[in-house]
């Protein structure tokens, strides 16, 4: 009896030794809020990729980068903007096993850069103050209404953050008593090391379009060696910290130059290259996925419609019905 114990227990040790037990991470959609409600076949393809997290992204729109009144849950607003739009898709996306960041963000008019809010008053800071606060809690309520896993508590904000600091500090306290579930902020790329508040939330977020070749079609050895400085400033500030990284953005567009400035979305840029997209994506997988103090991240952007989005002639950011797509599968699997 004993010799057959000896015998399974080496049995089961080479086994495991020659499966290797898989480390879960956030592989993340950012998922496009539309006019539409959704429903099962709309999260099918996500299943698909093996995706294990939606970032759901409800808005709030303001005039300028001085205007102080943020405009949010409206009736002009598409469906999955808006806070009853957020808990559909989300209810949608759980039944099927999905985990959710809600990422409610912010939309300058003619789509200036969130990073540049910046008031020229005391009044109109306080005003803005409570105008974000309204919009924020609305959600952090409804992220403790549906057990969401994670709520993004901004996005790209750094002058407002700069000036307000104290002001995030209690908006962060006030979250707390609303909402149990972990907390990020999503920091631009270039931002990331100067957020004064990591130590109160729970994932170190970036938006991660950080520049990695200026080649037209930069190569995985390209980007690897593009990623070695960013990688150790990142991952000193984790191990400071003692925080996990979560990329609460990551992608490259189909273009020619995708690596060069990954943040740029000018529609002049449409040469297509569908190769440009799958080693930069590949690069970013090769430097993070496997590290222990990163979490994850959600590839930016995944629209609703799938068979209608993206595909070869496509030179925006979506992976879908792209080459990419696949690696996305494949990669999503090994950590899921």
């Amino acid at each position: 009896m004993k010799q057959i114990f000896y015998s399974l227990l080496g049995f089961l040790l080479v086994c495991c030794a020659a499966r290797p037990l898989k480390i879960e991470k956030v592989n993340g959609v950012s998922f496009v809020a539309s006019r539409d409600t959704i429903d099962s076949a709309n999260v099918a393809p996500l299943v698909k990729i093996n995706a294990n997290y939606a970032a759901i992204m409800p808005f709030g729109f303001v005039k300028n980068l001085d205007h102080p009144d943020l405009v949010h849950n409206t009736n002009r607003q598409w469906f999955g903007e808006t806070r009853a739009g957020a808990k559909q898709y989300i209810e949608t996306l759980q039944k099927d096993g999905i985990k959710i960041m809600i990422k409610p963000q912010i939309w300058v008019w003619k789509g200036e850069f969130t990073g540049k809010i910046m008031m020229a008053s005391e009044e109109s800071w306080k005003a803005l103050e409570t105008s974000y606060s309204n919009f924020i809690l609305e959600y952090a309520v409804l992220a403790d209404e549906v057990s969401a896993e994670i709520l993004c508590i901004g996005t790209e904000l750094e002058l407002f953050i700069k000036h307000r600091p104290q002001y995030w500090t209690e908006l962060i306290a006030e979250i707390r008593n609303i909402y149990n579930g972990k907390l990020t902020y999503a920091a631009n790329w270039d931002e990331f090391k100067r957020t004064p508040f990591w130590e109160q939330l729970d994932y170190i977020g970036i938006d991660a379009y950080f520049p990695v070749s200026n080649s037209k079609t930069p190569t995985v050895e390209e980007c690897n060696a593009g990623w070695f400085k960013h990688k150790q400033t990142i991952k000193d500030l984790a191990t400071t910290l003692g925080k996990p990284v979560l990329f609460t953005e990551y992608g490259y567009r189909s273009v020619d130059y995708s690596g060069k400035e990954p943040w740029v979305f000018d529609r002049s840029m449409n040469q297509v290259n569908l190769q440009a997209q799958v080693n930069t994506t590949k690069a970013l997988y090769d430097t993070f996925w496997g590290e222990d103090w990163f979490a994850g991240g959600f590839v930016w952007k995944w629209f609703h419609d799938h068979k209608d989005s993206g595909g070869s002639d496509n030179h925006q950011f979506t992976p879908q019905n792209k080459p990419v797509e696949k690696l996305i599968e494949a990669h999503y699997e090994l950590y899921n």
